[in-house]
């Protein structure tokens, strides 16, 4: 970690991008994958939850490509197949042949675009205000992806993403729009999700079929006041998924894992404890 910047972990060659990436702890690998805010990192997404994760688990948290402080390559296609592509040669990077998969928002439909088409790469299964199914975007999604730079801007999107407004106050919107202006940050995220809108919350949607067929213990986490994301899809993705649990936490908005840090790295380290290293995923025969 850079004594300057704890944003700035370890560094490994994923599928030829050189990754930005924070690993602690001991035991079974977790993968974190985080949203697509202005200026996220990992670190940024993950700083509360990963210390307490990681008195049982193994804790890998990279900045995907586009975000944070990983290399983005010039004339890159932001796509979920290549970001899919990049989280696999992280995982083949690290020697990691199988993990539990947790996925904040965007990262929540990574995470099951990459549960549906690497099913043996992934034990068990966190979805968080995920995206990965198709809803009509609300008006505080499209903020977030339409945010052009100011400290007023950012600002206004803190206030979207907590229900707490004792999380939300000035100095950590300056921190947020600081971080969103650093050299190559804003250009990479003005790339990904240019108006209109709708079309890229499709884009990351899975396939109906693809999410029902998942045989995976998956654990479904949303907070009800979400602004970003209704919690409608959450609900869908309880149903949809077989042997699926839903976990909705009231008084709370899109920062599950900020507003309730300490009960959401419980939830997910009991959820985690239950499975065996080698737990068997019925790949036939799932209802």
């Amino acid at each position: 970690m850079s004594e300057n910047n704890p944003e700035i972990g370890r560094s490994i060659v994923a599928a030829g991008i050189r990754t930005n990436y924070h690993d602690m702890g001991n035991g079974f690998p977790v993968l974190l994958i985080h949203g697509s805010g202005p200026g996220v990192s990992a670190w940024a997404n993950w700083r509360l939850v990963m210390p307490k994760l990681a008195e049982k688990c193994r804790v890998i948290a990279p900045d995907m490509v586009g975000f944070g402080f990983t290399e983005r390559p010039q004339g890159y296609t932001y796509s979920m197949d290549n970001w899919v592509q990049h989280a696999l040669g992280l995982l083949d990077a690290l020697g990691l042949e199988k993990v539990d998969l947790v996925g904040n928002s965007f990262g929540g439909a990574l995470s099951l675009a990459l549960t549906i088409r690497h099913p043996h790469r992934v034990r068990r299964l966190v979805l968080m205000g995920s995206a990965g199914v198709h809803f009509e975007i609300t008006p505080g999604l499209d903020a977030v992806w339409g945010y052009t730079p100011s400290f007023e801007n950012m600002r206004k999107l803190m206030d979207l993403f907590a229900w707490n407004r004792n999380l939300v106050n000035d100095e950590l919107a300056e921190l947020r729009y600081r971080a969103s202006i650093r050299p190559g940050f804003q250009e990479s995220f003005a790339a990904m999700f240019p108006a209109p809108r709708q079309r890229w919350v499709d884009a990351l949607a899975s396939p109906e079929a693809a999410i029902r067929a998942i045989p995976h213990e998956t654990l479904v986490i949303h907070g009800r006041e979400d602004r970003i994301i209704p919690l409608e899809t959450s609900l869908k993705l309880s149903q949809w998924i077989a042997r699926s649990q839903l976990h909705v936490f009231g008084r709370c908005g899109h920062w599950t894992q900020i507003e309730h840090a300490d009960r959401f790295a419980r939830l997910v380290s009991d959820f985690f404890a239950e499975a065996s290293i080698d737990e068997p995923h019925p790949l036939e025969g799932t209802a």
